[in-house]
């Protein structure tokens, strides 16, 4: 069986930084799937046409093209039931829909004002002027407006793991023992901000940063190839 993953990359196609293509990543490591990892790029949507998607992430397992993170994960869920659950069962299923809602709507909310320059910073001119056009219309300010005061934004990401940071002193994954696509989403943030920033995000006696660390020895070797620090 064969699998491409087409993940979003900067200029540099071993910098990616999609979070929602890193929590697919590490979904396929997780259930020991081998794939290929395809650098794709903002400005590169006639790559995508077959697929029916206009962005990333795209799986393609044995010719079969599946977007979107959420249904790639549960697609994976139910296509090999024999390898380790990404969920935990039905019950952990259902509970991961808000941990994943909690990370995309909250987290990477309070993150992405700290990584709009640098994401800009690493891409290739074409992509740079796509990715200024698209964020400026969004936030309804130049992209050096976004953020103007880094150490109250960083202060304020960190208030927002909370949550997280409390599951995380009663045990060591937000699955438990092990960890599960709650913890996929959760890391891909990290991931997103590991591949285009030198902040660091978390104190070092931050339990989160301690999770961090666990989640990063566990990932495989080409994965931790594309990120640096």
């Amino acid at each position: 069986m064969t699998r491409v993953l087409y993940e979003l990359a900067a200029a540099d196609p071993d910098r990616r930084f999609s979070p929602f293509c890193w929590r697919i990543r590490l979904a396929l490591e997780h259930k020991g799937l081998p794939f290929e990892g395809r650098p794709w790029r903002f400005t590169e949507t006639d790559a995508l046409a077959f697929s029916g998607s206009d962005k990333v992430p795209v799986l393609v397992e044995d010719g079969r093209a599946i977007a979107e993170s959420s249904v790639i994960a549960a697609h994976l869920e139910a296509a090999h039931p024999d390898r380790p659950s990404l969920f935990g069962g039905p019950a952990g299923a259902a509970l991961t829909r808000f941990h994943v809602a909690w990370t995309d709507q909250v987290l990477h909310v309070s993150l992405v004002p700290l990584l709009l320059l640098d994401i800009h910073r690493h891409l290739a001119a074409p992509d740079q002027a796509y990715f200024r056009k698209s964020r400026e219309a969004r936030f309804g300010k130049p992209l050096e407006a976004v953020c103007p005061d880094p150490e109250a934004q960083l202060a304020a990401f960190r208030r927002t793991l909370a949550p997280v940071r409390t599951v995380l002193r009663a045990q060591a994954f937000l699955g438990g023992e092990a960890p599960l696509y709650a913890d996929h989403a959760v890391m891909g943030a990290f991931l997103w901000a590991r591949g285009v920033s030198a902040l660091a995000l978390l104190e070092p006696d931050d339990p989160v940063e301690a999770w961090r660390r666990r989640m990063l020895e566990r990932m495989g070797e080409g994965s931790r190839a594309l990120v640096s620090g």
